[in-house]
């Protein structure tokens, strides 16, 4: 940069920011800005001349030394890490840095975006998702080595891998024989997933396990017409109830 810019001057915009920033060169801090005081909980005036790494865990600061050696350069990306506020508690953290010029001297800006509730969020999210996978490939039994798996919500290549990884097991520990795949409880259908459907079919068969697939909607099956896909193969019908029919009076008979 070929501009000068003042500390005091700069400073004074960066008080404007919501977001906490720290401001240091050569591993001391020279500012932060309000929004970081209430962030790590200090005051200016005790934090000017730390060192900057003081927030990071031991295991990190080797690599954001090294980070904030780059830096000078050029900005670094966004990366995550965990932090030290003042009263010793940790939190979760985005952090920015840019090379910017102070007095004529280089220094570094950091910018810090909590991340803990963002993190909290996706932890429950996963966890949700978890639960709905499990649920997903739940077998309720109909009958001697007979059982449904009712499918509902939002079928994504995700949970179709994950179907295809935990049933086999299932309908191995629970000796079924003949699986309904009831696919009433389902709004979309694409290639990606229709493909998992064929791999589920035939990984069943291989196991001696025979099954029929129920309920597909109308809207899933002009899409499976549209992508030239054959369920020729795979038996299909209506309801559980007319597949239920079909077990007891042709296969099992």
């Amino acid at each position: 940069m070929n501009n000068v810019i003042s500390k005091i001057d700069y400073t004074e915009v960066m008080e404007y920011s919501l977001t906490p920033l720290i401001l240091h060169t050569d591993y001391k801090i020279l500012y932060i800005n309000h929004a970081a005081e209430e962030f790590f909980g200090t005051i200016k005036e005790e934090i000017t001349g730390f060192n900057p790494l003081d927030i990071f865990k031991e295991t990190s600061k080797a690599l954001i030394k090294k980070r904030i050696q780059s830096a000078y350069g050029a900005p670094a990306e966004v990366i995550e890490e965990t932090i030290f506020k003042m009263d010793g508690s940790t939190v979760d953290v985005e952090l920015y840095c840019h090379p910017i010029m102070i007095d004529g001297q280089k220094a570094i800006q950091t910018y810090v975006r909590d991340v803990t509730e963002q993190k909290l969020a996706e932890k429950k999210q996963l966890q949700m998702m978890a639960q709905v996978n499990e649920l997903s490939a739940t077998l309720v039994p109909l009958g001697n080595e007979l059982a449904v798996l009712p499918l509902v919500g939002d079928f994504d290549d995700l949970r179709a891998r994950k179907l295809l990884e935990v049933l086999p097991e299932k309908v191995q520990a629970q000796k079924i024989s003949y699986v309904i795949l009831d696919f009433s409880g389902i709004y979309s259908l694409d290639k990606v997933v229709a493909d998992y459907l064929f791999k589920i079919y035939n990984v069943l068969a291989l196991l001696g396990v025979q099954s029929i697939i129920t309920g597909l909607r109308p809207e899933s099956a002009m899409v499976a017409v549209n992508l030239d896909l054959d369920f020729s193969a795979i038996p299909t019908m209506a309801t559980v109830k007319d597949a239920l029919v079909y077990f007891e009076t042709e296969v099992k008979k």
